[in-house]
């Protein structure tokens, strides 16, 4: 088997063979090198133990060295090549790891075999090796094969597999949306039995794997797989609640089918690099899939067979919030992906009747740095299968945006504040800080959004007139 290998692979080699160690290259770049794909992050495996090869690796890292990993058995290193591209390189000793049944964290114990070592990984596709210098293939669980059929597959019995690590149930689905494979039926067979036992597994780690699988390139085979698993009922229970029975008249559509076609919608409306929503955006993603987690909950069945999901919007953004915290997601993705729930039924109503410049500016002013992400989640969410009716709603979208644009060409939208200021307002009404302040100055608010900016002696004469209205 040919390979063209990385040459700061190669010298890494004749380095470990130099001193009496072996090294082999091993998981996703192995794995890539088959796919024909290139990476600048290679994971090697060796008999040395850190502190044996530390010197070695010191030398070789001339741009960079760490060490956060010596507990596991790993260090790390980076060089700069002459083109200004970076090779980030780290080795672990041959290892072989499990999990208490009671316990978050593995317990480590070296290994003394490369065969060992691939015995412990997640999958076939990640237990191939290439040993250097001498470029010798080594796959004992038959990974090669595995990857020609696009099958994730256990090297070891995959009860064992998800004992010794749970999370390895995660990795699989995500997988599924990262590299397009299927889950072989023993080890999916494994994973619904297994489920309960993610529970041991921090729910940052979970986080970070639904956090590759929405940011992948098929994220909604990854949330797919994740409900059909049963890992989603544990992880995300919200996902799995969407699907709720068709009435017999087919007068609503099932909710979590309906979720991933917006999720689709939403990823196509994303933007290159230099647009306002960047490719891949976690934001809108996660705002796309929790979009309609509040409807089980007010889901009513109305006379004539209608079903209502009245406060959908404001339940599901409560409900997104609280999972996403559990989850440890960022303060301020929760904040705005949970805002995103809340306003996405917002311009529905422009629909049924063209907006004031008032009401335009309100929507700017409350969508925030959120308005760009809240119009595709928008337009994603309209999935309806009337032609007329789509086509009503996307020029109505359209002759907002524009109307949008057409506004801010005369007015600040981004900083949009009273045109008169806190201190102005207590000169003028003199009064003292407190409550009456912030009463007058959000009346100014509301007169500025329903009027657009004004001079200052129009700002003066409506702030006296409210105030002598009290």
């Amino acid at each position: 088997m040919n390979f063209e290998v990385w040459p700061e692979a190669i010298e890494l080699g004749h380095l470990f063979a130099a001193r009496g160690y072996e090294l082999a290259l091993v998981g996703g770049p192995v794995r890539d090198l088959l796919l024909h794909r290139r990476s600048h992050d290679l994971d090697f495996c060796t008999s040395a133990h850190p502190d044996e090869f530390e010197p070695i690796l010191r030398h070789w890292g001339r741009d960079g060295f760490w060490d956060m990993g010596r507990k596991f058995g790993t260090l790390g290193a980076m060089r700069r090549r002459e083109d200004g591209t970076e090779v980030k390189v780290e080795i672990t000793t041959y290892r072989s790891d499990t999990y208490d049944p009671e316990s978050r964290k593995p317990e480590v114990s070296y290994g003394d075999s490369l065969e060992g070592d691939l015995s412990r990984r997640d999958f076939t596709v990640n237990a191939m090796a290439l040993r250097v210098p001498q470029l010798e293939f080594v796959d004992p669980f038959g990974g090669a094969s595995d990857l020609a059929k696009g099958v994730l597959r256990t090297p070891v019995d995959p009860y064992q597999s998800f004992d010794d690590d749970p999370l390895r149930m995660m990795r699989a689905v995500r997988f599924v949306a990262q590299l397009g494979f299927s889950i072989a039926p023993d080890t999916a067979a494994a994973i619904s039995d297994m489920t309960d036992r993610i529970d041991i597994v921090s729910a940052e780690r979970v986080r970070d794997e639904l956090t590759k699988l929405l940011l992948s390139d098929r994220p909604r085979a990854g949330v797919e797989a994740l409900v059909e698993s049963g890992l989603a009922d544990i992880v995300f229970p919200e996902i799995p609640a969407l699907q709720l029975e068709i009435d017999e008249h087919h007068r609503h559509k099932d909710v979590f089918e309906h979720t991933m076609i917006v999720l689709d919608r939403a990823i196509a409306l994303e933007t290159g690099p230099e647009g306002p929503v960047p490719a891949p955006d976690l934001t809108l993603r996660l705002a796309a899939l929790t979009h309609d987690i509040g409807k089980p909950k007010t889901r009513r069945f109305e006379p004539g067979g209608k079903v209502s999901f009245h406060h959908h919007d404001a339940v599901g953004a409560k409900m997104t919030r609280k999972r996403l915290k559990a989850l440890r997601f960022d303060h301020h993705l929760v904040e705005d992906v949970s805002e995103l729930v809340n306003l996405h039924l917002r311009f529905h109503g422009y629909v049924e009747e063209p907006w004031t410049d008032s009401a335009v500016r309100r929507y700017v002013k409350d969508a925030g740095p959120l308005y760009e992400r809240l119009n595709r989640l928008t337009r994603a969410d309209a999935t309806t299968q009337n032609r007329r009716k789509a086509m009503v709603f996307s020029s109505a979208m359209d002759e907002m945006e524009q109307r949008v644009r057409d506004l801010k060409e005369k007015e600040d939208f981004d900083a949009i504040r009273p045109d008169i200021d806190g201190n102005e307002i207590m000169t003028i009404l003199g009064i003292a800080p407190g409550p009456e302040v912030g009463r007058a100055y959000k009346h100014m608010l509301e007169y500025r959004l329903d009027n657009g900016p004004v001079d200052h002696d129009t700002a003066v004469a409506e702030l006296k007139r409210w105030h002598a209205s009290l």
